[in-house]
């Protein structure tokens, strides 16, 4: 039997790589910014653990609730978006001797691996850039709920989360005094599906 034309085989590869593409596009997400909420909390002086609110600016997630080991997501983050309940409290905290939102204004997170615990709980691993400083961090977190909305639109993931970060790993030096060394945060995030593209039609096809 001759060998098959190279432009064959080459559609044949192609042929065999599409169903991969497809399954690959089925667990792609997109952070739903509105229904995402970072919170963290630090120690003011001994007296409390005041709260402040950051948004997800924009992001994507691969995940793929039957198989974790392809999962994978980064994202940035707001820092102009800080809201701390009072408006010069905000703007204190935005100063070069802590966020530094003027010079660096978004923060920005890449996973490198996840690990699982089991088919709720994992750690994602990655790297989080703050104030231009590159830091490992670890996020354990649980894997709530992925369903079609109520409304049958999207198909949504939901996962809760949490990590401590060193505010002086990332350059955040000053107040050492009145302001606490270690942030709490926590992570309540909505991830909607990328829905495939729909073939187009011959309305379509024709514009």
């Amino acid at each position: 039997m001759s060998a098959l034309p190279a432009a064959v085989r080459l559609l044949v590869f192609a042929a065999a790589l599409l169903p991969l593409a497809a399954r690959a596009a089925e667990h792609r997400y997109r952070y739903d910014t509105v229904h995402s909420q970072i919170l963290f909390s630090v120690d003011h002086d001994g007296y409390s653990r005041p709260f402040g609110r950051l948004h997800i600016a924009r992001g994507w997630l691969r995940f793929d609730a039957d198989d974790w080991s392809h999962a994978a997501t980064a994202l940035d983050i707001d820092l102009a978006s800080l809201d701390m309940g009072d408006a010069d409290w905000n703007q204190a905290v935005l100063k070069p001797a802590l966020l530094d939102a003027a010079k660096a204004r978004y923060a920005h997170f890449a996973s490198t691996s996840v690990e699982r615990k089991d088919d709720r709980h994992g750690v994602l691993h990655g790297e989080l850039t703050l104030r231009g400083v590159t830091r490992p961090v670890d996020i354990p977190f649980t894997f709530n709920r992925q369903a079609r909305t109520i409304f049958g639109l999207h198909t949504v993931a939901g996962f809760s989360a949490t990590a401590m970060l060193d505010r002086t790993d990332f350059g955040m030096t000053a107040h050492q005094g009145s302001i606490g060394q270690h942030v709490s945060v926590w992570l309540e995030i909505e991830a909607i599906r990328e829905e495939r593209t729909r073939p187009a039609e011959p309305a379509d096809a024709a514009q």
